[in-house]
């Protein structure tokens, strides 16, 4: 029977995070467009923006109801990690690039072209095939057990590649391009986020173990992990905050998440080895899933980066840049003069997040 269980990969425990995850996909996706509103509030107010060192956003209270939602959401996907695999609960992250960009399309008026919607239906059909072919977590009966996953060379070296690579973002880049080059400021959150990933794993299970009996808080490592995922959260957000007010929520959604969610799998299945005694079929079905679900995000993506490029067109302002164009602009002072002169429209105000 459980290994019936297991070959379908839709356990009792995998139903649970499944639909906690999706709930928590719900929340995020929200969450994303109420902090942007609240951070072009308190940008509007106090002239200066969060992406160059602002902080008015703390006394906005829609940006508070955002971070809120978020806390909501994370909560949800916190404890979906306790019931099942990093492998099942992380793509279903892809859901909220769909919650956001419906929203974005009604609130942030950023159009949602007819190929987005194929590329929503892409992200819901691979987590389907992600959720069908999920492996099975082997039972852990002590935090102590998921420490020594931790402490694991392959695992070690892992982790102090992450932390080499974070540094080098921040101290080197971030002040020469991080306002320019997407990819700065996101990839220092999805970086945190594979480790913050792992440390919630390990600190749900520890906490599930706790409330089935079998106290896991006279652990030291317990109380580590808790660290970790608090300090870790807190880069996270730190950046996600200056991604969003610098580039457009078209751009940081579906590139945060491919870089958040293969980070974090890859982590996964280093740690926690998610893939050990599934058929060669299984996991050839997982990835196939995880591809159909980036190619959805990428092209939800690029057809609204299209719109919005030929909503422009024979206009004073220049065309929309491509996203290679965004990956590897200059540092954006042109962009800065011709902000001073463009009118406070909205559809101006969502132009000038794309040309910094």
């Amino acid at each position: 029977m459980e290994t019936n269980e297991s070959d379908m990969g839709f356990s009792k425990d995998n139903l649970k995070g499944f639909i906690l995850a999706l709930l928590s996909s719900g929340f995020i996706g929200a969450s994303f467009i109420i902090k942007k509103k609240g951070l072009r509030k308190a940008a509007t107010a106090s002239g200066l923006r969060a992406g160059y060192g602002g902080y008015a956003y703390l006394l906005e209270p829609l940006w508070w109801l955002g971070l809120i939602t978020m806390i909501v959401g994370e909560i949800a996907n916190f404890t979906a990690y306790a019931f099942a695999p990093a492998v099942l609960v992380t793509p279903l992250g892809a859901l909220s690039i769909i919650v956001s960009a419906v929203l974005a399309h009604f609130i942030l008026k950023e159009r949602l072209h007819n190929l987005g919607v194929l590329g929503c239906v892409m992200c819901i059909a691979g987590s389907i095939i992600i959720v069908i072919h999920a492996p099975q977590e082997h039972p852990i009966i002590s935090v102590m057990e998921v420490w020594i996953m931790a402490t694991q060379p392959a695992f070690l070296l892992y982790v102090g590649s992450v932390i080499v690579l974070v540094f080098i973002l921040v101290f080197h880049f971030a002040p020469r391009c991080g306002h320019s080059n997407v990819l700065v400021f996101t990839g220092i959150c999805s970086l945190m986020g594979s480790l913050s990933v792992m440390s919630v794993k390990a600190l749900g299970t520890a906490l599930k173990l706790t409330f089935e009996g079998k106290n896991q808080l006279i652990y030291p490592e317990t109380w580590f992990f808790m660290l970790v995922v608090a300090s870790c959260v807190i880069i996270q957000m730190n950046y996600l905050n200056k991604a969003l007010d610098t580039f457009n929520t078209a751009v940081v959604s579906p590139i945060y998440y491919v870089m958040f969610t293969t980070l974090t799998i890859l982590a996964s299945v280093i740690m926690f080895k998610d893939w050990d005694g599934q058929s060669g079929g299984s996991i050839i079905s997982e990835i196939c899933g995880f591809i159909v679900v980036l190619s959805g995000s990428i092209l939800l993506h690029t057809t609204r980066e299209f719109e919005r490029s030929s909503s422009f067109r024979g206009s004073l302002i220049p065309a929309s840049p491509s996203l290679s164009t965004q990956l590897c602009g200059g540092n954006g002072e042109l962009s800065k003069h011709d902000e001073e002169n463009v009118a406070p429209s909205e559809e101006f105000c969502l132009r000038r997040q794309e040309l910094y």
